[in-house]
This record gives structure tokens, sequence and C-alpha cells, in this order.
């Protein structure tokens, strides 16, 4: 098999470069040619002045190129001239082909994404990439396999640990998910069925996305209180299945665990320093986004909806959940629930952009932590919610993007106008540019856009992405990183990001002069294990 890819891969090299084909590199005639930038490689190295050359969707020279033509030229005007940005960190699976123009990425300088994150992937890989490239997309997508999907797919929602038989089950199934073009194994441990798995069953998993190269990111299992914990059982299945493992959403939640990022950023380091590869994701806010069930006890999960609805209306079920619900609050030194957001509620929209205390309060009860649960629990009943958490503290948010090995991912989906979701969906990388590279001056241009670039294409093993070179794909980003910055904020959330002149997608631009063209280049991005595999 090996020397059949070795003979396949001459071929095709072969073919490329056949006299018989005219080429850029002959005839200096090329598809779009941008000039005058200060390009910026995606390395960490520093600006440069010169014109990025593009031909058949992938970049073929970078320099002075005074001597080429082009069917098309954008004159950059001594802007910035980027690898687009790749997100760490999404969750498109649906909403990308609801809109898959993508304009809240792509107008924050997003050329990919990597989607099938906190435990939750498309049920089958090789249908989800067959779907999304007869689509077409504005974005390119990469994809990994999640944990709390195959466990569903063996086993249900169980609480209880797997089988041999359900563990092999689902090994099977991360594996086919790996041929089929994942990059990875996801786990979300604080989400159904994850949460009722132990560290023996993830590492099964993570050693079967190894056979095939595979990454493995998790959303660990908790992020406050047991948060040190939680990182090391990370770091410690990274070890016993030989993976690369990337921590997402970094981050420290609840007053009590206030500055512990020094903490665990040292776990994190120590584990670098030990010869282990270990790597983070950031989104750059103080407030998190998930569903309201993640404030109930786990046990009152199980079975799905209409399990814990049954428990919520049962009388001595429900008074053991609110006062688990109040203990894990007080724990964390929360004096109510003004912190935690409605985004969005199916069954009552207007609930929208409201705290849980202030809900409370509309529906008449006392401003007590006991009368705000009972609150959770209605909303619950009524079909749950997409919740907005303001949980950290922006000294922890600022150290972390400070860390060299932080990437930048926005945990967010497509977004198409409903309720008020998070504004991380929209201004993610702009805000990372705007706050923390001009204004704050915590990490400097270069090393940011090397962090949301050739770091990132690393990790997840996207092999022509994340440079400015000759030979990989032509996926790039042109801003004034004078006027970068986000727009959207958590009461006005639908709001694209500025300072962007280009952004370009395999090639063809996606976004020019702060609008989308239309275009949808985008293409699903396989991993490693499809390569192999073939």
């Amino acid at each position: 098999m090996r020397v059949l890819i070795a003979v396949l891969l001459f071929l095709t090299a072969s073919c490329a470069i056949s006299p018989s084909a005219e080429t850029p590199a002959t005839s200096k005639s090329v598809d779009l040619l941008i000039t005058n930038g200060r390009i910026i490689d995606g390395t960490g190295n520093n600006w440069v002045e010169g014109d990025v050359a593009v031909f058949g969707g992938k970049i073929v020279a970078v320099g002075n190129l005074k001597g080429f033509t082009a069917a098309r030229s954008i004159d950059a005007g001594r802007r910035i001239v980027a690898p687009g940005f790749i997100d760490t960190h999404a969750h498109i699976e649906f909403g990308v082909f609801d809109k898959p123009t993508a304009d809240n990425y792509v107008q924050d300088g997003v050329t990919t994404v990597i989607t099938g994150n906190c435990g939750g992937s498309a049920d089958s890989i090789r249908e989800f990439f067959a779907k999304l490239d007869a689509t077409k997309t504005s974005i390119n997508v990469a994809t990994l396999v999640g944990h709390n999907t195959v466990r569903r797919l063996a086993m249900g929602l169980a609480n209880r640990p797997a089988s041999p038989g359900e563990q092999q089950s689902m090994e099977s199934l991360v594996e086919q998910g790996m041929k089929d073009g994942a990059v990875g194994l996801s786990t979300g441990l604080i989400y159904l069925p994850g949460m009722y798995s132990n560290t023996d069953e993830v590492v099964g998993l993570a050693k079967a996305a190894r056979k095939l190269n595979g990454i493995y990111a998790s959303h660990i299992r908790n992020e406050g209180n047991k948060v040190a914990e939680a990182i090391n059982e990370a770091i410690d299945i990274g070890k016993q299945a030989h993976i690369p493992v990337q921590v997402s959403h970094f981050k420290v939640s609840g007053n009590a665990n206030w500055g512990r990022s020094k903490e665990t950023l040292a776990i994190v380091e120590q584990a670098r320093r030990d010869g282990f590869d270990v790597t983070i994701d950031q989104y750059p806010y103080t407030a998190s986004s998930t569903n309201l069930g993640v404030l109930l006890p786990d046990w009152a999960l199980e079975g799905g909806t209409a399990a814990t609805n049954k428990r919520i209306n049962d009388a001595v079920e429900r008074k053991k959940i609110i006062s688990e619900i109040i203990d894990s609050a007080r724990r964390s030194k929360r004096p109510d629930f003004g912190y935690a957001v409605v985004a969005y509620h199916a069954a009552n929209p207007a609930l929208s952009g409201k705290s849980i205390s202030q809900i409370s309060q509309l529906r008449g009860r006392a401003a007590t932590m006991e009368q705000e649960v009972e609150t959770i629990l209605d909303l619950m009943l009524a079909g749950g919610a997409q919740m907005v958490y303001h949980g950290m503290n922006e000294d922890d948010v600022r150290l972390i993007m400070k860390y060299p090995f932080a990437m930048i991912g926005a945990d967010g989906g497509v977004q198409s106008g409903r309720g008020v979701p998070h504004p991380r969906s929209y201004g993610t990388n702009a805000r990372v540019l705007g706050k923390y590279v001009r204004e704050e001056q915590l990490v400097t241009l270069e090393d940011a856009i090397r962090r949301m670039t050739s770091l990132a294409a690393q990790k997840f093993q996207l092999k022509d992405r994340g440079l400015l070179r000759e030979g990989f794909a032509a996926d790039i980003v042109i801003f004034d990183e004078k006027t970068v910055a986000d727009r959207a904020t958590f009461e006005n959330p639908h709001q694209f990001s500025v300072g962007f002149q280009a952004v370009i997608v395999n090639g063809q631009v996606v976004v020019e002069n702060g609008q989308h063209t239309g275009a949808r280049p985008g293409r699903s991005l396989k991993g490693p294990g499809y390569i192999a595999a073939r």
C-alpha cells in the first residue's frame, strides 16, 4: 500500500509539472495578484513588503512580482496580507447547511473551521463531508469525530460504564470516522452521554484515533472548582494513548477560581517540558455559552429530555435537583443566577437577552436562589435554552492570551440573526487583533497571526494551509491592523467585524470591502486517516 501511495504521489507531482502544460512559473500569468502588501506569512516572522500570486486556487509566488500579469489584481495598499484564519473550535454541523455563506466567519477573516468539537460530531463523517461538498460553502471545514456521538450510537444515553462489546463498537466507529476524514477525536465530558464515561473508556477511543494519526481535543470534565484535575485527566489520556492533546476553550470559571490560570497554564507547560504535545485554544471573552442543562446534576440528565422532565416533575427528585444546583453555585461563590443569560429560548424568544434573575423577577418570584432555580427548571420543562454564562475574569483571559501555544477558536456556529447569541461567533479574531494586539499590546501582531494560522494548521494536520508559501492553498486575508475591530457585543451581537479589505478562500474572493461576494469555494478538508485508508 505504501508503495502504491508513493507511486500515485509521484505521478500526481509529475502531471503537475508536465512541460506540456503552461504554468505560472513560465508564463507569469495568474488568476489573482495581490500587490503592495505587508506580508505576514504565518510563521511568526516580521512582515515584509511584497506581492502574492494565485493560480488554480494555489499560491504560486510570493515576493516582488512586478513581472506578473493577472486576470484580477487587488492593491493591498500596504495593509497586512496574511494566511486566512483557522478557527480551531467550531460547531457548524447544522448551521452551515442553513447558511452556507457563513458570513459571520468569513467577515471575521476565517477561511477554515474545525468542527465536531466538545464530543459532538455528525453521526457519519463520510455523509457529512459529502453533503458539505454538495452544498458548497464559503469556508473550508475539517472535523473531529465526537465521543458523545459514538457513545450515543453504541449505547444510547445510559449512565454506566461501557461493556467490552460496546467499547469495541465505539472504537470501531472512531476508526471509521478517521478513515472517512476526521482529524481526531473530541470529547465533551460535561455533556450527555460522555459525562458518564471513565478515563479508560476515553483512552481506548483515543488509541483508535491515534492509529490513523489523529489528535485528542477535549472539553474537559470540569472548568471550575476541579479544573486542575480535569486538565490532568486530558493530559493523562494523551500520555496513555500517545496522542497529541488539545485542551478546548481553556478557561477557569466561577468567582472562586478567578486567578487560577497561573496554576492551569503551569500544568500545560510542565507537560510540554516533559515531552508531551499539549496545546490549548481560547476565545477572547469573559463569558462562555452552552445549554441550560449544564446547571443540572449529571444524574438528572440521564436518558435525555423526557427522562429529565420526569425527574423535574417528581416532587422528591425536584427537591434534590434544586439542592444540588444551589450547592454547586455556592461552591463557586455565585450569589445568584444573574450571570446566566438566555441566548435563545424557542418557547419564548422574547426572553433572549434576559438573565435568570430577571426572568424570575418578571414571573413574580422572590430574589432568592431557590426561586431562581425554580425558574431554571421551568425553562427546562419548556424545552431548555441556549445560554451565555458570565463566569470568567479578564485577568485570566489576558494571561491565557499571552501563552504562546494558545490558538484562537470562537466556540461558535454559523449565525443567521436569531436570538441574542454570544458575540464570539462574529468577532473573535478581530477582537484579538484590535483589543489584545493593538490596544493592550499583550501579543505581537506576527505572533497572533501565527497562532491563528500555522500553529492551528500544524496541530490539526492541515498540510497545505496556514502559511503564505508557494504550493499552499490560497486562503488569504487582507486587513488594516490600525482599524480592525469587533463590533459584536453581548447586547447587540449580530454585527460583523470591520477592517477587512478582502478574504480569499481557495483562490476566490469571498469578502471584498466588507461585503460578501456570494462566492462559495470552500471544501471539506480530510485528515491523515483518509489518505492512509486509501
